[in-house]
């Protein structure tokens, strides 16, 4: 394919990408993917020690369709050759060479941090070398890589399984061209510790996943143009393939092969009880993305309260609704966020996708769409393997800093004995590991890195910031889901008390369902948590310079009472120090707010003095 490209396979991938160095004068990388339906262009910045946030300063989309350009005249039946036309190739040239200008003149990239990485279109195209040989001409430093389909599908997978703390299912990647199905499990790879084998879950995702030549840009050309016959025969094969391909990974991972088994045995997989089983999926790539911003409009929580597909998750019940799907795009005329005319012109195609995807895989629990794809997974891949690992809920920045008076204040030791505080406010028989808090979430370290930064503003208005720096904080932030989105700034705000003005009612509303739709409790102990930290914030009114500090001074002690509604009796000790200065309705009247909407939860507070 010429001088200025390398085929990136499996077995050459960790010498041909540069590895990351924590020691290196710049952390800034650029990234080209040359998709089939767009080329997409990114900045990220890899700065330890928020390294693992992989956070883009600066992105781009250039709509340039590389699978339109090399289809333009060919036919359904592949009878023409499948080239790229020359007006195709300049602009391709171009728009890269741009893109290396934006990087490295403007951004200060290192040329050595810039890549570009090419799919399907590429690998198929009979003139893939003319377009490398222009892209040297327009920039010489510029290096294509040509990724084999594995490499495809583990970038992919690693790219939206970047965007989360832990994994277990399977990950497909809906581009122009082609569809790629993996498995991955990190938690297996967790409990296995050091006697990892050499080949990590990535890897083995990777070789053990499947590319299908059944993109969303492809397959709608089959289904406009191309006879009844041909129609049945690609369709045919697409669900073909996609049930091979996981009968294929189910036979290849135990932890697979155990989700399917019990799924198909439990009985409460219709209705209540515990969690029913069933397999999670998660999916990205822009066809896949569109198909969750149809469900996304047509949620039952309107308007639905966060603004960003990534980390989007629906029921399985909800995600077979594809009939439903494909008439609300064919009838609504008015705009549908997150889609755009050429992906709603490609709908049909997608649906077919995920029909075969439904028809493929039993008893699916939910699905979760992600941001990520091959520019953050070949970002992750370049990292060692304990950041890569490591949880990036510990090393979100806050939007507002600390008081530099604190800049020097110990903080290791801090976050342990407020959130062990906090937690002795939740009655013993609550199983706190897996309920939807801040703690069940992994949130507290965010949380608690946030109780005081906005003391210095109207308790009204943090109420409100909190709700909406929830919603809007970096909308690709790795870890923060919509679900712990939505825990975190429900929290937040019932910590400055929930008094709100009309418009953010309505979006405090929105998330009250979000969360209520995981756990019907989930909102009342988002309130109660949340109305306790401002009770603990009333004695300690600033980062705790010491340990004792919290303990010598607050304590609190919860029991549940008998009844058919839940009714919590919480107990606040206070120092003689402490209670100086406190009214005690005013610490008692803390609480109102919690589950003002309903009558069958109830809060009962009474306090003494610690001995």
């Amino acid at each position: 394919m010429g001088s200025s490209a390398d085929i990136i396979t499996l077995d050459n991938f960790e010498h041909k990408m540069p590895r990351w160095d924590p020691t290196s004068p710049s952390h800034l990388y650029a990234l080209v993917d040359m998709g089939s339906n767009g080329i997409r262009f990114s900045i990220s910045d890899l700065s330890p020690p928020r390294t693992r946030l992989l956070k883009c300063v600066y992105r781009e989309r250039a709509a340039i369709s590389l699978f339109d350009a090399l289809n333009s005249q060919s036919d359904t039946r592949g009878g023409l050759p499948l080239t790229f036309p020359a007006e195709t190739i300049t602009l391709v040239s171009q728009t890269l060479a741009r893109f290396r200008s934006i990087a490295v003149d403007d951004y200060g990239v290192p040329s050595s941090q810039v890549a570009v990485f090419a799919t399907e279109a590429m690998r198929r195209a009979q003139n893939a070398a003319a377009m490398l040989e222009a892209i040297r001409a327009e920039a010489p430093d510029l290096v294509v890589h040509i990724l084999a389909p594995q490499v495809e599908t583990l970038f992919g997978a690693v790219g939206a399984r970047s965007g989360f703390v832990d994994v277990r299912g399977l990950f497909l990647d809906l581009g122009g061209g082609s569809v790629q199905m993996t498995y991955m499990d990190s938690y297996s790879a967790h409990a296995r510790g050091r006697d990892e084998p050499a080949v990590g879950y990535e890897i083995a995702a990777a070789l053990a996943g499947e590319s299908l030549p059944f993109g969303a840009a492809r397959l709608i050309r089959v289904l406009e143009d191309a006879d009844a016959g041909v129609q049945a025969a690609e369709i045919s094969k697409l669900q073909s393939g996609m049930s091979e391909a996981f009968e294929k990974l189910r036979a290849k991972f135990p932890s697979l092969a155990e989700t399917v088994a019990a799924a198909r045995e439990d009985e409460q997989y219709r209705g209540g009880g515990r969690r029913a089983a069933g397999i999670d999926i998660y999916l990205c790539g822009g066809g896949f993305r569109g198909y969750g911003s149809i469900l996304q409009h047509s949620d039952s929580i309107q308007p639905y309260p966060i603004p960003a597909i990534g980390s989007y998750t629906v029921s399985g019940k909800a995600f077979t609704k594809t009939k439903d799907m494909l008439k609300l795009n064919k009838n609504f005329d008015g705009k549908i966020f997150g889609m755009s005319k050429r992906r709603r012109a490609q709908f049909p195609a997608i649906v077919t996708v995920v029909d075969a995807l439904i028809a493929a895989v039993p008893r699916i629990y939910s699905v979760t769409f992600c941001a990520g794809g091959n520019r953050e997974g070949a970002l992750v891949m370049k990292l060692p393997r304990d950041i890569r690992e490591s949880n990036p809920l510990t090393c979100i920045e806050v939007s507002v800093p600390p008081p530099p008076i604190f800049a020097s204040v110990p903080r290791a030791a801090g976050p342990p004995v407020i959130l062990d505080t906090l937690w002795s406010s939740l009655p013993e028989e609550f199983d706190l590991p897996s309920a939807t808090t801040i703690f069940g979430l992994g949130l507290g370290i965010l949380y608690t890195s946030q109780i005081w930064t906005r003391s210095g503003e109207d308790a009204d208005a943090n109420a409100s910031a909190a709700l909406h720096d929830a919603v809007a904080r970096n909308p690709g932030c790795p870890g923060l889901t919509h679900l712990a989105r939505a825990v975190l700034g429900l929290t937040l705000c019932a910590r400055w008390g929930s008094n709100l003005g009309p418009i953010d009612e309505q979006l405090h509303h929105g998330l009250r369902a979000l969360v209520d739709r995981a756990d019907p409790d989930a909102s009342f102990w988002t309130e109660y948590v949340g109305a306790v930290t401002a009770a603990f914030a009333m004695v300690v009114k600033t980062w705790p310079r010491t340990n004792d500090t919290v303990v010598d001074n607050i304590k609190f002690r919860c029991v549940l009472g008998n009844g058919k509604k839940l009714k919590v009796f919480l107990h606040v000790s206070l120092s003689e120090k402490a209670a100086k200065g406190i009214v005690a309705q005013d610490l008692i009247d803390v609480f109102k707010n919690v589950n003002k909407q309903r009558d069958d939860r109830k809060v009962v507070v009474s306090l003494s003095r610690l001995p």
